[in-house]
């Protein structure tokens, strides 16, 4: 296909699920669920469609289908940065610490660098208890700036990181 071509299909996939995005972002995440099957009924190749179900599916606490979502982009669209991070996410939440840092790391060297990236992979090195990883990842998150609280929550894992006891201490605090 040419460059042209994949434009039109790329066009048309995400015109498909316009509608369905917008229901996410108001938080209607079971309408935007009925779209994304409609958009997947006329055309199961659309690796939005897939994405977004996936984003939908985690917001509604489905961790397993969102799992299934993901795999189902990449499987149409292996370049997909965003449906590779967040499959890293659901894998170390659902306990797979292998297989989230296998996809964490095919996301960083696809975009090295990557802030999102980074931050999966120090979480799915904290998962598996590797410290020294842990903080590699983490501290080049925040060397990204960050969104302040998604900052705060870093920095306090990697507190938990470098003083398990003090962290355990200010838990019993609170």
């Amino acid at each position: 296909m040419t460059d042209k071509t994949n434009e039109g299909v790329d066009g048309a996939h995400w015109s498909a699920i316009e509608e369905a995005a917008e229901l996410l972002n108001e938080e209607r995440f079971g309408d935007a669920m009925v779209e994304l099957r409609r958009a997947l009924q006329g055309n199961p190749k659309n690796p939005y469609a897939y994405y977004f179900l996936g984003i939908a599916f985690f917001e509604s606490g489905e961790i397993e289908a969102a799992r299934d979502a993901y795999s189902a982009c990449l499987k149409l669209a292996p370049a997909h940065l965003g449906a590779r991070v967040a499959l890293c996410h659901v894998l170390r939440m659902l306990g797979d610490v292998p297989g989230a840092l296998l996809q964490g790391m095919a996301a960083l060297s696809q975009a090295p660098g990557d802030a999102d990236a980074l931050h999966a992979v120090g979480l799915a090195y904290h998962a598996r208890g590797d410290d020294a990883a842990t903080k590699k990842y983490l501290e080049a998150f925040l060397a990204t700036g960050p969104e302040l609280e998604v900052a705060l929550e870093t920095r306090a894992v990697l507190a938990r990181t470098a003083d398990p006891s003090a962290a355990d201490e200010r838990d019993d605090e609170n």
